[in-house]
C-alpha cells in the first residue's frame, strides 16, 4: 500500500518531516503552543518552508520559546535580532513576538494556562474536517476569526484570522489531513 500524504508537504524533506511528525498533532503544553504562535506569526506573508528553515534560529534567539524570557526582552535585544540572519529580520514581527509573549502570559495567568484558554474555543474537541484534497481546507473559519479577534482584544499582534487558522491546524485543534493521509491515522 502506498504512503499517501497531504500534497502540500511533498516539496521538501523538511516539509515531509514536519507533516509526518508535528503538523496536526494536538498540543496542550504552553511553551510548545507559544513556539507555534511565534512561528505562525513570523510566517505571515512568507512561505512556511522559510520559517521551518529558520526555526532553530528562532529557538536560539528567543530563549527556547520561554514566554517569560521573551517577555523580558528589550529594545536592545530587538536591535541585536535585526542583525541576525537566523530569523526573519522584520522589526514589527520581532516586536510583536515580545509583545505577544506578554499577552500570552496574561492569558495563562487569567485562565490557569494558555492551553486551557485556547482549547476552550473548540470545547476541548478536535475539529475533524474530513477533506479529500488539501485545497478543500478553508483558510479562515468563523472560529479562527473569533479566536483572532479575542487575541487582538487581549493585545496580540500579527495574528489575523488566516494565521490563527494555520495555528489551529498546526496545533491539532483542526485536523485537516486529507482522509487517506498516513498522518491522519496517527492523530
Amino acid at each position: 500500500m502506498e504512503n499517501i500524504r497531504c500534497a502540500w508537504c511533498l516539496g521538501s524533506p523538511e516539509y515531509i518531516h514536519y507533516h509526518d511528525n508535528e503538523w496536526g498533532t494536538p498540543i496542550y503544553d504552553d511553551q510548545a503552543l507559544f513556539e507555534c504562535i511565534v512561528l505562525e506569526s513570523a510566517q505571515a506573508g512568507l512561505s512556511w518552508i522559510t520559517i521551518l528553515r529558520k526555526r532553530e534560529g528562532y529557538r536560539a534567539l528567543f530563549h527556547g520559546f520561554d514566554p517569560v524570557k521573551v517577555a523580558n526582552m528589550t529594545e536592545a535585544d530587538v536591535e541585536r535580532l535585526l542583525l541576525d540572519e537566523r530569523i526573519v529580520r522584520h522589526r514589527a514581527k520581532i516586536e510583536a513576538t515580545i509583545n505577544n509573549a506578554k499577552a500570552f502570559l496574561k492569558i495563562a495567568d487569567e485562565f490557569g494556562s494558555f492551553s486551557q484558554y485556547y482549547w476552550a474555543f473548540s470545547d476541548n474537541k478536535i475539529i475533524d474536517n474530513q477533506i479529500n484534497n488539501h485545497t478543500d481546507a478553508p483558510a479562515v473559519t468563523e472560529l479562527s476569526t473569533h479566536f483572532a479577534k479575542d487575541l487582538k482584544k487581549r493585545g496580540f499582534k500579527f495574528l489575523g484570522a488566516t494565521t490563527c487558522y494555520a495555528f489551529m491546524q498546526a496545533t491539532g485543534m483542526v485536523n485537516d489531513h486529507i482522509t487517506d493521509c498516513i498522518s491522519r491515522k496517527k492523530k
